[in-house]
């Protein structure tokens, strides 16, 4: 978007970030520990419509943070086309997942955590808020999600 076309409509908004969720192969993380020490870890994900799924190790920070807390900030975009979502998590183990997430998510990325020597485990982050925005006119209505449901 340029700025000589005006801010996007909210329908727009809303379409460009369901078009990340499809496409984008990686999304920045944001966790914190119980002591809210914060942490910001890109990772690799798999939108199937409703949630996104990511895998990591559970010992690394950022899967002990959202196995902890249950909940994490998630960020698509650039700075002048930003998708931030505020999530909530569920961590799965490999053997706890629903049948075809796993096999859905290496045939995104060509990557598949269940044949690592080490541990992954998965994670389900649940969108409760969206917002999306390019540049300062289009930060006005930029709440596209609120309570897990699109307001556009």
């Amino acid at each position: 978007m340029s700025e000589a076309e005006g801010p996007r409509s909210r329908e727009e908004r809303k379409r460009d970030a369901l078009h990340r969720l499809e496409h984008d192969p990686d999304v920045w993380v944001a966790t914190a520990d119980p002591q809210g020490v914060p942490c910001l870890m890109p990772l690799f994900f798999w939108w199937d419509g409703s949630f996104l799924w990511l895998s990591t190790r559970p010992t690394n920070p950022s899967g002990a943070n959202m196995a902890g807390t249950g909940t994490a900030l998630l960020c698509l975009g650039t700075t002048r086309d930003v998708v931030h979502i505020e999530g909530a998590v569920t961590a799965f183990t490999a053997g706890e997942l629903p049948e075809g997430v796993a096999d859905a998510f290496t045939a995104k990325g060509d990557w598949d955590p269940r044949e690592s020597p080490q541990r992954y485990d998965w994670y389900r982050v649940e969108p409760r808020a969206l917002r999306a925005w390019g540049t300062v006119p289009e930060l006005a209505g930029r709440l596209l999600m609120r309570d897990g449901q699109w307001l556009v």
